[in-house]
């Protein structure tokens, strides 16, 4: 079996067993009607009750008319029938809002920055957050972040908070998250602390210290409209950023004497930290939404750069796949089980996938693998994504309708095919140069809500 029918039994076999499943050329909806908040799931369409289409047909678009979400009634709506297993990624329950727990602590006024929390917890949902925290919910809590310090800033002039006061504030954040259908788990799932909200080992903290050391008027040309699609292959912005910081970090015998550039732990601990001050500063100036939008962009330029998933010693796959030279059910079977569990992992990005895919190729190279078993085996980009979801590369959100729920955006290049590595394409794989990706349709996910 194929990597690609493994992918599409799996999802009939998990999705698709109920009289409200249908595939719709690009749509992929099940609104559900109950009475009151509980289970939903993303299922898949087809054109007609008892036909399977191939996947050339599914990334077809329609020849006319729009598809809406097809109204279901209760009645119809199986409970999950695999009760002895844990839900999938896509059968998730939703919590309800409640008023949050704070410390009462926290000098922050939360009120005027409600639309970028509201932003946040939807993007960090709780059943999704841990399948789309590399990509969406934690780029946009760093965010969050770096945005109520500059925030906090305005009315104390200084550009971190106090390490205490972080503790409360940091507390506060995840609770109204939390209270808001995010999940409570952020800190975790993104590697997030307290001293986020701090300027840490970084020397600088007032706002008049930082603005008499830097040229505030280059960094703010720089930063305050990043290009999406330039910024990560001819920055502007970041270099701009980390000139500020150099200079705050060590004055100007840093920038002036090269050997001092770069000196132990405790001078790139001081780098990083006033990376985080000059974001604080940048967040103070921009409005709230330039703000947000040209943090989204720079960390998208940072996670696009990485594969985010793990690969176990593919000990299977070796085996059977050594010095081949033709196709082997033995090999395929063992590539496309290694790769269904891997795809359980996450929600990742096209160019992601082109990272992974190289990754795992080179090692399988160098394991003794040498023939293109992508090919051989019919491997797609979008294998290496939760459920052949592959992510746009630009920063997305995870956005919530009243009517269908939470929703993203799938960009299916369809069928592209894994990229196998050459014995450069370590060094020499660019994510810039124009034509490795085309969007040639999308996909949007619907997760519906079940109310009463």
């Amino acid at each position: 079996m194929s990597t690609r029918s493994f992918a599409t039994e799996y999802t009939n076999r998990r999705f698709c067993e109920s009289p409200c499943c249908q595939r719709v050329s690009g749509i992929m909806d099940c609104v559900k009607t109950a009475t009151h908040l509980k289970d939903v799931v993303v299922l898949g369409m087809t054109p007609e009750m008892n036909h399977f289409s191939s996947l050339s047909e599914l990334a077809s678009p329609p020849s006319t008319g729009l598809f809406q979400p097809i109204e279901i009634s209760p009645a119809v709506i199986p409970h999950y029938p695999f009760p002895g297993e844990s839900f999938p990624p896509m059968y998730p329950t939703f919590p309800t809002t409640y008023d949050p727990v704070m410390t009462g602590k926290c000098p922050v006024n939360f009120s005027a920055l409600s639309d970028i929390m509201d932003k946040t917890a939807s993007d960090c949902s709780q059943p999704l957050a841990a399948f789309v925290g590399n990509v969406i919910c934690c780029p946009q809590f760093s965010s969050l972040l770096r945005i109520v310090r500059g925030y906090y800033s305005t009315t104390t002039d200084k550009l971190g908070l106090r390490n205490v006061t972080a503790n409360d504030c940091f507390s506060d954040i995840i609770s109204i998250l939390a209270s808001r259908r995010a999940n409570s788990s952020i800190p975790n799932i993104c590697s997030a602390k307290p001293s986020n909200l701090t300027i840490g080992s970084c020397p600088v903290n007032d706002v008049a210290t930082f603005e008499k050391m830097v040229n505030t008027s280059k960094l703010l040309d720089a930063c305050s409209s990043v290009d999406p699609l330039k910024e990560c292959c001819r920055p502007i912005c970041q270099p701009a950023i980390m000139e500020a910081a150099l200079w705050i970090s060590a004055g100007e015998l840093l920038i002036s004497d090269n050997k001092n550039i770069v000196g132990g732990p405790n001078q790139i601990d001081a780098l990083n930290d006033c990376k985080g001050v000059v974001y604080s500063w940048l967040s103070r100036k921009l409005p709230l939404d330039a703000a947000n939008t040209a943090f989204r962009i720079l960390s998208a330029c940072k996670v696009n750069k990485v594969c985010p998933l793990d690969f176990e010693q593919p000990y299977e796959i070796i085996k059977a796949c050594r010095n081949l030279g033709a196709p082997s059910p033995s090999c395929c079977s063992s590539l496309n089980a290694y790769i269904a569990g891997i795809q359980k992992q996450m929600l990742i990005t096209n160019r992601q996938a082109i990272m992974c895919a190289t990754v795992f190729g080179s090692m399988l190279q160098k394991s003794g693998v040498m023939t293109n078993i992508y090919e051989l085996c019919d491997v797609d980009l979008k294998d290496f994504s939760l459920q052949g979801c592959l992510l746009r590369s630009l920063p997305a959100d995870v956005v919530y309708y009243n009517s269908t729920g939470f929703s993203f955006t799938c960009d299916l290049s369809d069928n592209i095919a894994a990229p196998w590595p050459s014995s450069s394409s370590m060094t020499s794989l660019s994510l810039c140069a124009p034509g490795k990706l085309r969007r040639t349709n999308h996909i949007y996910l619907f997760i519906a809500l079940v109310w009463v």
